[in-house]
C-alpha cells in the first residue's frame, strides 16, 4: 500500500507497524479528528490463493470488528470504526504506546519479567477477562503477542480475531469446519486441542500459559514441534514454575498451576476468582524458602490440583496421537512469545481511555428497597467488592491514580447500592475517591468528598473514632493545597488534640498529624514554629520508629525545608544530603524518595550560589530519572526544570530559555496547560525572556500564568498574587508605570483582605 493511501476519505495510512496472519496494521491519521490511530487492514488474496479460505478470513475479520467494538473496558483495545473501502476491510483502533508481552520478553533476552510486573499484569488481565467473559465473549487466542503493556503500565488485551460469542455456536462451527487452526499451539487449552466445546475457562488456561512464560522465561511445554506441544497440553503435567525460578511467590505458583489444570472443572471457574486470589496474595507477606520440596496434594483436597511432576520424556504411543484432531496435521509451532503489534508511538492526547473498569455485577442491578431493613447481599458479592477495592488500592500504590479513582468510584457506587450510604465499606471507598482526587490535582473536589465522609462517620462512628479523624485530617491537607492554610491549621489543631487525648502523644497517627501541622505552619509564614515542631516530631519518630524509618526521614526532610525558609541553607543542604544518603541505604538509590531528596540537595546548592555543582547534580539526576521513570515522567521533567533554572543562574540565558520552553511544552502535553508544574515552567520562560530584554514577550507569559492561576486557585491565592506581582514588575520594565502601580495596589488590597479573613 502506498503511504499516501486514504481509506474512506478519512484515514491516511502513514507507515506499516505490524503484520499478522489476517492482515496488516498501519499507523494512520484520522483526518476528520486530527488524531493518530491504528488501522488494521485485511490483506487481499492473490490470484493463486483459495478464495473460500479468503471468505473465512473476511468473516473472521468482520467478527473481530463486531466483537471488539462491543467492548468498552480499560483493559481492552478501543475500537473507533470499521468498514469496507474499495474491497478492503479495515478496523480502526486506538494507537497504543508500548510493547506486547512477547516483545517485552525478547527485549529482556528471554529472561522472565520482574515478579512485581508479573503480578501487576496478572491482576490487570484477569480484570479485563472478567469483563469480557461477563459479556459472553471468549477470546480463544490469548498469548503474549495479544497482550499489550503500555508505557504507563496499563495492560490491554488485543486481537479478538477468533473470539467466540457465547450464544453464537453455529458461527464458530462453520469457522472451525474449514480446518483452520483456531489458536496458537503454545497457549491452547486441552479442550481446544480436542475440538470439544470451550468456554471462559479455556481463556484462563491460555492465560496460565502466558503467566508461566513471563514468570519463568519459557512456556510450560517448550518443545520442538507443534504435535509434541499439543500432546504436552493434553497429557503432561507442567513442571512447577518455582523449580525454574525460586523467588516466585508460592501463591502465584499455585494460581498458575490451577489455571493449567487439564480438566476445565478443576481450574478456577472465572477470572474474578483469579483476581481475588492474586489480590489476597499481594497483601500476604512473602516467604521464599531456600530449598523447595513440593508436596503432593491429593486430588480433591482443599489445596487445589496435584503438584505436577516434570514432563515425561520419550515418544508418546501412537494410539494416543490418534486422539488429536485432523486439523493439527502439519501444524507448525510458530514463534513462542512473539507477534506483530503496534510499535511505541505516542497516542493522541485527545483520545482518552474509555469504558468502565469492571462490569457491574448483575445482582447489583436490582433495586433495593428504600426502608432501613436492607436485604443483606451475598457474602460472595461483598467479598468481590472488597477484592476490587483492594485492586484499586494497588493501582494507587503503582501511581496510577486516575485509574484507581475510577475503580474506587465504581466500587463506592455499588457498595452504596448494596450496603447503604452509611455503611463503613461505602465510606471507605468514598474516602479513597477523595484520596485519588487529591493526588490527581483536584483538591476542591477531594475536599467535598472528605467533608461528606467525615460528617457521616462522625454521626455513625463518633467524633473521636480513628476513621472520622482520618477524614478530618485529609480535609485539612486539601485545604492547605487550596491555599486555605489558616483553616487547615485550625483543622489540624483540633484533630491533634483528640489524637493526643485518645491515642497518646507518641502514637504514629498522632505524630503524622503533628508532622502535617508543622508542614502547614511553614505555609502560614511561621518558619520558626514549623522548624521547632518538625524537629520535635523527627526526634519522636526516631525514638518510636527508628532513625532510618521512612516516616522519620520524611519529617527530617521537612526540617530541611524549614531551614531553607529561614535562610539557613548550609544546614538545609547538610540535612537534605543526610536524608538522601539514608534513603539510598534503606530504600535504594532509585527509590522515588531518594531521588526527591537529591533534587532538594540541588535546590540548596543553587541557593548557596553553587550553581555549577547544582548543574552537575541535576544532569546526573536527570539521567537516573529518565532511566527509572522515562523522559516524560513528571519527576523527570522536574529535574529538567532544575537544570534550566541553574543555567539561568549561571547567566546562560539562551540555553536556560530553550530548556524552559521545552520542559513547558512537555509538561503541557503530559500534565495539562493549567497544572501547577506547567505554570511554574511557563513562569521560568517569562523570567528568561525578561533577562534577555524581551519584556513584551515576557509580559504575555506572565499574564498567561496569572490568569490560569486565578481561574484555578482564585484571585487571592498566594500563587496568583505572586504572579500578578510578576506582571506588574514587567509593566514597570516596559515603562507602563501607571498600570504597574494600579496592579501593585490591587494585589496589596487582596492580600489585606485575605489576611483579615484568615484571622
Amino acid at each position: 500500500m502506498a503511504e499516501s493511501r486514504l481509506i474512506q476519505g478519512r484515514y491516511r495510512l502513514l507507515d506499516l507497524i505490524g503484520r499478522g496472519g489476517m492482515g496488516e496494521v498501519w499507523r494512520a491519521r484520522d483526518e476528520s479528528l486530527g488524531r493518530h490511530v491504528a488501522v488494521k487492514c485485511l490483506k487481499p488474496l492473490g490470484p493463486q490463493q483459495d478464495q473460500s479460505f479468503g471468505g473465512v478470513l473476511r468473516e473472521r475479520f468482520r467478527r473481530e470488528a463486531r466483537v471488539a467494538a462491543a467492548l468498552q473496558h480499560r483493559g481492552v483495545t478501543v475500537v473507533h470504526d470499521f468498514g469496507e473501502s474499495d474491497g478492503l476491510l479495515y478496523l480502526v483502533m486506538e494507537l497504543l504506546e508500548g510493547h506486547n508481552l512477547g516483545q517485552a520478553l525478547e527485549e529482556n533476552d528471554r529472561r522472565p519479567l520482574a515478579v512485581d510486573q508479573v503480578i501487576d499484569i496478572a491482576g490487570q488481565v484477569t480484570a479485563a477477562l472478567d469483563y469480557t467473559h461477563r459479556q459472553g465473549i471468549v477470546h480463544r487466542d490469548l498469548k503474549p503477542a495479544n497482550i499489550m503493556r503500555l508505557t504507563d503500565g496499563t495492560v490491554k488485551i488485543c486481537d479478538f480475531g477468533i473470539a467466540r460469542l457465547g450464544h453464537d455456536i453455529g458461527f464458530t462451527s462453520r469457522l472451525t469446519g474449514t480446518g483452520i487452526a483456531m489458536g496458537t499451539p503454545h497457549y491452547m487449552s486441552p479442550e481446544q486441542i480436542g475440538g470439544t466445546e470451550v468456554d471462559q475457562r479455556s481463556d484462563l488456561y491460555s492465560f496460565g500459559c502466558v503467566l508461566y512464560e513471563i514468570a519463568t522465561g519459557a512456556p510450560p511445554f517448550d518443545l520442538e514441534d507443534a504435535w509434541s506441544i499439543l500432546v504436552g497440553h493434553r497429557d503432561t503435567v507442567p513442571e512447577p514454575p518455582r523449580r525454574h525460578r525460586a523467588e516466585l511467590p508460592e501463591y502465584l505458583e499455585r494460581i498458575i498451576l490451577d489455571l493449567l489444570a487439564k480438566e476445565p472443572e478443576r481450574r478456577p471457574q472465572d477470572a474474578r476468582e483469579v483476581a481475588l486470589r492474586i489480590d489476597a496474595g499481594r497483601v500476604t507477606p512473602l516467604y521464599v524458602p531456600t530449598v523447595i520440596t513440593p508436596a503432593l496434594v491429593q486430588p480433591g483436597s482443599s489445596q487445589g490440583s496435584l503438584t505436577p511432576a516434570p514432563p515425561s520424556s520419550g515418544p508418546v504411543p501412537a494410539s494416543r496421537a490418534s486422539r488429536l484432531p485432523s486439523w493439527t496435521e502439519g501444524m507448525t509451532t510458530g514463534h513462542k512469545a512473539t507477534g506483530a503489534g503496534p510499535r511505541a508511538t505516542p497516542p493522541d492526547p485527545s483520545a482518552g481511555l474509555t469504558g468502565e473498569w469492571t462490569a457491574r455485577p448483575a445482582t447489583a442491578v436490582r433495586s433495593q428497597p428504600s426502608h432501613p431493613e436492607r436485604p443483606l447481599p451475598s457474602k460472595e458479592l461483598v467479598s468481590a467488592l472488597a477484592g476490587r477495592h483492594d485492586l484499586a488500592l494497588n493501582l494507587g500504590r503503582l501511581g496510577r491514580w486516575a485509574e484507581a479513582g475510577e475503580a474506587h468510584r465504581s466500587v463506592a457506587a455499588e457498595r452504596e447500592h448494596l450496603l447503604g450510604p452509611d455503611h463503613p465499606d461505602t465510606l471507605a471507598s468514598r474516602y479513597e475517591v477523595g484520596f485519588t482526587l487529591s493526588r490527581t490535582g483536584h483538591p476542591a473536589e477531594a475536599l467535598k468528598e472528605y467533608t461528606q465522609v467525615a460528617r457521616v462517620r462522625e454521626r455513625v462512628l463518633g467524633a473521636d473514632h480513628p476513621d472520622t479523624l482520618a477524614a478530618r485530617q485529609e480535609m485539612a491537607y486539601v485545604m492547605g493545597r487550596l491555599g486555605r492554610h489558616f483553616e487547615a491549621h485550625q483543622a489540624y489543631t483540633a484533630v491533634l488534640a483528640v489524637r493526643e487525648r485518645v491515642m497518646g502523644a507518641d502514637h504514629p497517627d498522632t505524630l503524622r498529624c503533628r508532622h502535617n501541622l508543622a508542614f502547614n505552619l511553614s505555609r502560614l509564614g511561621r518558619p520558626e514554629d514549623s522548624y521547632r515542631m518538625a524537629n520535635e516530631v523527627a526526634a519522636a519518630r526516631a525514638r518510636v520508629l527508628g532513625p532510618a524509618h521512612p516516616d522519620t526521614l520524611v519529617t527530617r526532610f521537612e526540617v530541611a525545608y524549614a531551614l531553607g525558609q529561614l535562610g539557613r541553607w548550609i544546614e538545609a543542604l547538610q540535612t537534605y544530603q543526610e536524608v538522601a544518603d539514608s534513603r539510598a541505604r534503606t530504600l535504594g538509590p532509585d527509590h522515588p524518595d531518594t531521588l526527591a531528596a537529591r533534587y532538594e540537595v540541588g535546590i540548596s546548592l543553587g541557593r548557596l550560589g553553587r550553581s555549577a555543582q547544582a548543574l552537575d547534580l541535576y544532569r546526573a539526576l536527570l539521567d537516573d530519572r529518565t532511566r527509572v521513570h522515562g523522559p516524560d515522567h513528571p519527576e523527570t521533567l522536574r529535574a529538567r526544570h532544575g537544570l534550566g533554572v541553574n543555567l539561568g543562574r549561571m547567566a546562560r540565558w539562551e540555553e536556560a530559555l530553550a530548556e524552559s520552553r521545552e520542559v513547558c511544552a512537555l509538561r503541557e502535553r503530559v500534565l495539562g496547560a493549567e497544572h501547577p508544574d506547567t505554570l511554574v515552567s511557563r513562569r521560568e520562560v517569562a523570567v528568561g525572556l525578561g533577562w534577555l530584554g524581551r519584556w513584551t514577550d515576557a509580559l504575555t507569559e506572565y499574564r498567561r500564568v496569572a490568569t490560569a492561576r486565578e481561574r484555578v486557585l482564585g484571585a487571592d491565592h498566594p500563587d496568583t498574587l505572586a504572579s500578578r506581582n510578576d506582571e506588574a514588575h514587567c509593566l514597570e520594565q516596559l515603562g507602563r508605570h501607571q498600570e504597574a502601580v494600579d496592579l501593585y495596589r490591587r494585589v496589596a488590597v487582596l492580600r489585606q483582605q485575605r489576611a483579615a479573613g484568615g484571622r
